[in-house]
């Protein structure tokens, strides 16, 4: 399948892309997981993907890695724990994941490809990305052609989502704070006055796994039992469901309540570099752990409108395409003074 424009958002905790399909976007996720197979379960591995397990088997140098939503019950994954490094977008496993998200949506050749990458990272960063992954790529499932790459800030493609939602929620003269809350850290941005405003944006470590680890450690302390999986923790709030925690359903929105000191932390810093909250017309939430900071933000700026992005863990990905298309058409992502 040809398209024109393509988003991908490899966070650490998931990989979201996001393609146009008629006049609609549509967009996937799956765990920023990919476990490298050994050569001696690598037949055993390709029986269950043609059995209907939901992975795809990706070559990266000669060695191969499994991506897709269903990739935790493989064995090769049961000891694998996500890479925290800023690192991360040189490592294999993001190649995979990357690989994985292309052949997952069914394209074959892309006009523009958006990557997503921090504005703290180097220009060398932002290089490697865009030369590593422009022309034929190839993981082992056939060939993909790229046209280009483009890397931006993360924000930026949450950003072109509310800018382009057609709701009336955006107003290019006023002030927006942008909230992402990621897996791992929290970044924001403010824009402003047609233009975004570096000095009154950044990011800070804290994010949806921290609260995650916060509440595994309650139960862990209440029921004197570890919890083995955070990601489970993480998808029952997400699910609004109890935790089943060795036969018993835990009820997780007291324990968010109680691990409301380490959204505030991270949160603090948000609020001390932000001017007067009677510039801002609304603070806008996105990221997969937007809800777990929703309280906090409220409580603290009871005055100022909350915008919760749609399907905020996709919000990246879906302005990354919107992003691509508005380069393919020449024109601008968002209004802005230049």
């Amino acid at each position: 399948m040809k398209v024109s424009a393509f988003g991908v958002d490899i966070g650490y905790g998931h990989t979201k892309v996001a393609l146009r399909t008629g006049s609609e976007i549509s967009t996937a996720s799956f765990p920023s997981l990919a476990p490298l197979v050994p050569h001696l379960e690598l037949s055993r591995t390709r029986e269950r993907v043609a059995d209907g397990l939901n992975v795809v088997l990706i070559e990266v140098q000669g060695s191969h890695y499994a991506v897709g939503p269903e990739v935790e019950s493989l064995r090769a994954c049961s000891s694998l724990t996500r890479t925290l490094l800023d690192s991360f977008c040189l490592t294999p496993m993001y190649t995979a994941l990357l690989g994985g998200a292309l052949y997952r949506a069914g394209v074959t050749e892309i006009e523009c490809m958006v990557l997503g990458l921090p504005a703290r990272f180097s220009w060398e960063y932002f290089r490697y990305l865009r030369d590593a992954f422009t022309g034929a790529l190839d993981f082992g499932q056939g060939v993909i052609h790229v046209g280009s790459v483009d890397v931006v800030p993360p924000l930026l493609g949450s950003l072109g989502t509310f800018a382009n939602s057609g709701d009336g929620r955006f107003d290019p003269e006023r002030g927006h704070l942008l909230i992402d809350v990621g897996y791992s850290e929290t970044s924001w941005l403010l824009y402003c006055d047609h233009k975004m405003v570096p000095q009154c944006s950044g990011h800070v470590r804290g994010g949806a796994w921290q609260v995650y680890r916060t509440i595994g450690s309650l139960i862990a302390n209440r029921e004197r039992c570890p919890v083995d999986n955070m990601e489970r923790i993480g998808r029952c709030l997400s699910d609004k469901k109890p935790l089943l925690h060795y036969g018993k359903d835990i009820d997780l929105a007291p324990l968010v309540e109680s691990s409301q000191a380490v959204v505030n932390a991270a949160f603090k810093i948000i609020r001390d570099r932000t001017p007067s909250p009677s510039r801002l017309k609304s603070i806008v939430l996105t990221g997969g752990g937007a809800s777990l900071y929703e309280t906090a933000i409220r409580a603290a700026f009871p005055r100022v409108r909350i915008d919760i992005l749609d399907a905020p863990s996709r919000a990246n990905a879906k302005g990354f395409l919107v992003l691509g298309e508005a380069q393919l058409a020449g024109r601008k992502l968002v209004p802005t003074s230049a």
